[in-house]
C-alpha cells in the first residue's frame, strides 16, 4: 500500500470530474497496454542489483503518451507530474511515495523509442488490434497530406534553419516545414499508412507508399491526378476516385463537378485525423530538428488518434 498524500485526499474530495480526468479514463480503457508494452520490453533496461533502478516501463509509456496528448516538452511533462494529480494517477505515481521521473529520464525514454524505430511498430500494433476487432477494414484507401510548420527563425545555436525542412507554396502563402502523408481506410476513416517528407515533396510522389496490395479503390484530391497511375489502377481493376482537375481553357462539366462532390463527401473523413492531431492534441508545429525525430512523433500521434476516434467502441 502506498502512503496517500494530502494532494490525493483533496483530489478525492472534489465535487466535479474534469475533462482531463474523463479523457484519461477513456484512453486508459481504450489503449491495448499489454500489446504495446510487449513491443518495447525487449529494448527497455533491466533492473540490476546495484545502481539506479529504471522506472517501470508502464509508467514511462503512459508519461510518453501524455506528452503527445498535451503537447508537452520534457521539462513541461516533469512539471505537470508534480502539479497535476490526474496525470500522476494515470502514470501510476504517488507524490509522497514514488520518485517522479525527471526531464532527463523522460528524454531518454523518447530517444530509446527513436533509436529502435519503435513508434512505427507501436502504430502498426495498434492497427493490428483495431483490425482484429473489425474496427479497421480493408478494401480501399483515401490519401491526403497536411503541412506541419517548422521554426523558420535562425536565432539559435546553429544560426540556421532546420536543414531537412523545406519551403512550399500553398495558394498565395509560403510555408516552411514538413508534410505528413496518410492513407486512410475508406470504411472506418482510420489511418493505415504514413509517410513523412519535407514540405516541398509532391503529394503524388508518395502515393505508392500509402497504398496496400489488397486495395480495391483509391480516393484523393486533385493533388493526386496522374494519368499513368490512373491507367495502372484501371488495368488492375482498382476504382480510381481521384478528383477531376480542370485544364487550361477547359472547365469541368456539371457531371464532373457532381462526381467530385460525391468523392469529396467520402474522402472528407480523412480530415478528421488531421483535426484530432492539430486541434485535439495541439500538433501544429515540429518540436525537434530533422525529419526522423519528427516522423517518430507522427507515428505515435497517428496511432493514438486512431485509438481516440474508436475509443468508445474499444471501451464497449
Amino acid at each position: 500500500m502506498k502512503q496517500t498524500s494530502f494532494a490525493s485526499l483533496t483530489f478525492d474530495a472534489k465535487k466535479k470530474q474534469t475533462r482531463r480526468e474523463k479523457f484519461l479514463a477513456e484512453m486508459e480503457r481504450a489503449i491495448p497496454w499489454d500489446a504495446l508494452l510487449a513491443v518495447i520490453e525487449p529494448h527497455y533496461p533491466k533492473a540490476g542489483r546495484r545502481g539506479r533502478q529504471p522506472m517501470p516501463l508502464a509508467t514511462m509509456l503512459r508519461i510518453y503518451f501524455m506528452q503527445q496528448w498535451y503537447a508537452l516538452s520534457d521539462p513541461g511533462m516533469e512539471d505537470a507530474l508534480y502539479e497535476i494529480e490526474s496525470m500522476r494517477r494515470f502514470a501510476g505515481l504517488e507524490l509522497v511515495e514514488d520518485a517522479l521521473p525527471d526531464e532527463t529520464t523522460i528524454l531518454n525514454f523518447r530517444r530509446l523509442l527513436e533509436r529502435h524505430d519503435l513508434t512505427a511498430t507501436l502504430m502498426n500494433t495498434i492497427n493490428d488490434v483495431l483490425e482484429e476487432k473489425k474496427l479497421l477494414l480493408k478494401g480501399g484507401t483515401m490519401v491526403d497530406a497536411t503541412l506541419i510548420h517548422a521554426a523558420p527563425s535562425t536565432k539559435n545555436q546553429d544560426k540556421s534553419r532546420d536543414p531537412e525542412m523545406r519551403q512550399t507554396k500553398k495558394g498565395n502563402q509560403w510555408y516552411f516545414g514538413m508534410k505528413v502523408h496518410v492513407g486512410a481506410d475508406i470504411n472506418s476513416g482510420l489511418v493505415q499508412t504514413v509517410s513523412v517528407t519535407p514540405a516541398n515533396v509532391s503529394d503524388i510522389s508518395q502515393l505508392p507508399n500509402l497504398l496496400r496490395e489488397d486495395d480495391r479503390a483509391i480516393l484523393g484530391d486533385a493533388g493526386y491526378v496522374n494519368n499513368a497511375f490512373k491507367r495502372a489502377a484501371r488495368e488492375a481493376g482498382v476504382f480510381w476516385g481521384v478528383a477531376l482537375k480542370a485544364r487550361p481553357k477547359r472547365r469541368l462539366g456539371a457531371g464532373q463537378k457532381r462526381r467530385n462532390r460525391r468523392m469529396s463527401s467520402i474522402r472528407s473523413r480523412v480530415e478528421h485525423i488531421f483535426r484530432v492531431m492539430k486541434r485535439q492534441f495541439g500538433y501544429t508545429k515540429t518540436r525537434y530538428r530533422g525529419i526522423a525525430k519528427n516522423a517518430a512523433q507522427v507515428f505515435t500521434l497517428i496511432g493514438l488518434t486512431n485509438l481516440y476516434l474508436k475509443r468508445r467502441a474499444l471501451m464497449a
